[in-house]
């Protein structure tokens, strides 16, 4: 059973930095795609930023050229740095994993506050 827990949200003044971790237990972490995501209160869930088993990325709009989501295969790691933080950033962000088989595990979420 694979296990996901997120670390490092917290709260931030507008234009500072933070970088999440998210540590996957399990034997399929560098097989499988990963993922964060975030709901703002009252709204959806929504991708920020994904990176495939073979290092291909995607961001949302609303975060590219800001953040950056990298693994690490070795310590079943993924992380997320986030840089030039808005107010509109503030969310829960959850990190995802899809195993090869279609899968889908979700950790907890980690609350990001940025102040204005």
């Amino acid at each position: 059973q694979v296990q996901l827990v997120e670390s490092g949200g917290g709260l931030v003044q507008a234009g500072g930095s933070l970088r999440l971790s998210c540590a996957a237990s399990g034997s399929i972490f560098s097989i499988s795609g990963m993922g964060w995501y975030r709901q703002a209160p009252g709204k959806g869930r929504d991708p920020v930023a994904i990176i495939r088993s073979g290092g291909s990325t995607y961001y949302a709009d609303s975060v590219r050229g800001r953040f950056t989501i990298s693994r690490d295969n070795a310590k079943n790691t993924l992380y997320l740095q986030m840089n030039s933080l808005r107010p509109e950033d503030t969310s829960i962000y959850y990190c995802t994993m899809k195993d090869p088989g279609g899968m889908d595990y979700w950790g907890k979420g980690t609350l990001v506050t940025v102040s204005s």
